[in-house]
């Protein structure tokens, strides 16, 4: 069974700095488990099919303005059919002046009503954006996520390969490290993984003979960085002379993370490479691929031949 993630409400009046008109009870243990927000609009007339009554609603200008057309009486049947089912907060857009009916449906049915003086489109925009990052499904696995050049690369392979040597290397060279060892993934979007590092081991390295090292103490805070979005998997993995290695980038190989695919490289590890420039070098082309330029189709070209290449999907296990 998938797990449930959860925000409780006080971190939503946080992060959209919402004002509190009225609550049940300590608002850090109500909790949303929804990530959109609703406009009742529909409700208000009496329409409840479909109506999902785990989502956060919100009312602007369109709701109070037929509210305010309707009779006391009605308001306040209106209203209480609404606060009825029991969502998990009620957020009053553009410091509308809360009904005297609104307010008594709410501590009735003991729902906590909110207000702000942020428009109903920018805190919709605004609260979903942040729902979708705290609820979104995810995973922890084993592996470097560092951005080299605004690309947010992912490094796997298996214990000692030279990953976290590579990452250190790496900011050395004046990229950023997200995380080390472990990497919390988030599924944020349906196209769309964004990275992070377990808060008690944010900005540390093992490196192998040297122990634990705080990266933002020895490199400053323009060494780090919290979250990054998922651009590309590089898997490092031991150099195998018996195994062909791409060398003309025609393949297109892909990695699915939660269902998203990500580009993938695979890179052979032997003494004498280099793998900080050779992962600099794979951000940018892989930038420039998303850009529509591709140095391996446009070589075949000069030379007369046709790209044919083919698509590969590894699942996340598999690597």
């Amino acid at each position: 069974m998938a797990e449930v993630y959860k925000v409780s409400i006080a971190e939503l009046v946080n992060e959209l700095s919402l004002e509190v008109v009225y609550s049940p009870g300590e608002l850090d243990k109500l909790y949303i488990y929804n990530n959109d927000i609703n406009r009742p609009a529909l409700q208000l007339t009496g329409f409840y099919e479909y109506f999902n009554t785990g989502k956060v609603q919100a009312c602007g200008n369109t709701e109070f303005a037929y509210l305010n057309g309707l009779d006391p009486e009605i308001r306040a049947k209106s209203l209480d059919k609404l606060f009825s089912y029991k969502f998990p907060a009620l957020i009053v857009c553009q410091d509308h002046d809360i009904f005297p009916e609104m307010l008594a449906a709410a501590q009735k049915y003991e729902v906590p009503l909110l207000k702000t003086s942020l428009g109903s489109s920018e805190l919709l925009a605004r609260g979903i954006a942040y729902l979708n990052v705290q609820l979104a499904q995810r995973i922890t696995r084993h592996g470097v996520l560092i951005e080299i050049y605004g690309e947010g690369v992912l490094i796997v392979g298996e214990s000692g390969v030279g990953k976290s040597e590579t990452a250190i290397e790496l900011v050395k060279r004046g990229h950023r490290l997200v995380a080390d060892d472990a990497v919390e993934i988030k599924k944020v979007s349906a196209i769309s993984l964004v990275g992070s590092s377990p808060e008690n081991i944010r900005h540390f390295i093992e490196l192998r003979g040297i122990g634990i090292v705080n990266v933002r103490r020895l490199y400053g805070m323009g060494s780090i960085k919290t979250t990054e979005r998922i651009d590309l998997v590089v898997k490092l993995e031991p150099w195998d002379p018996d195994r062909f290695y791409d060398r003309m980038g025609v393949d297109s190989e892909y990695t699915s993370i939660l269902d998203v695919k990500v580009p993938s490289i695979t890179i052979p590890v032997k003494p004498g490479r280099n793998l900080a420039v050779i992962l600099e070098v794979a951000a940018m082309n892989n930038r420039e691929k998303k850009m529509g330029y591709n140095a391996a189709q446009e070589l075949l070209g000069n030379l007369g031949l046709e790209m044919e290449g083919t698509e590969t999907v590894q699942n996340w296990t598999d690597l």
